[in-house]
């Protein structure tokens, strides 16, 4: 049986999604700026100000050097208590392709355990990709994790 063009970028979507939730989980955090093409943004963005059109985000980077400095970041620089990540990701909607490009929602639950504490969830809401097909597979060309709550626990140290 042949699979539609959608059906197939579908299974290509999950597996990526699938590859990158374990980078994240299983700290990582080296691998995460592969998952991007060298010019893209990667934004934390609260859902009031998503909706209203308003620029601010917790956390907006702009290209891979700057994914990768805040990876350094995280292991060299930030003082934090240590935490583990599980993220749950939904079934991804695409909501427009072509030959070049996949753009994408999928919601998405980050829970965190430090490790002398329950876990909890951390973080919950959606994430409004652009994904680039390359030789390599699927890249990011932008993320914005958009957060449902106005409220967040605590800062976000690692990617969502």
């Amino acid at each position: 049986m042949q699979l539609t063009r959608h059906q197939a970028d579908l299974l290509e979507l999950i597996a990526f999604h699938g590859s990158y939730s374990a980078c994240l989980d299983q700290n990582e955090f080296e691998r995460w700026p592969d998952f991007f093409l060298d010019d893209c943004h990667y934004r934390i963005q609260a859902r009031e100000n998503h909706d209203q059109g308003l620029p601010l985000c917790i956390l907006w980077l702009e290209g891979r050097g700057m994914l990768r400095d805040r990876v350094y970041g995280i292991r060299e620089t930030l003082y934090h208590d240590p935490y583990y990540q599980r993220h749950v990701i939904s079934t991804p909607l695409i909501t427009a392709s072509n030959d070049d490009e996949i753009v994408a929602e999928t919601n998405y639950q980050v829970i965190r355990t430090k490790r002398d504490q329950p876990s909890e969830l951390f973080n919950a809401g959606r994430y409004l990709d652009r994904l680039q097909r390359t030789p390599g597979g699927l890249k990011l060309k932008s993320r914005t994790c958009v957060f449902d709550s106005e409220w967040i626990l605590n800062s976000i140290i690692y990617p969502l």
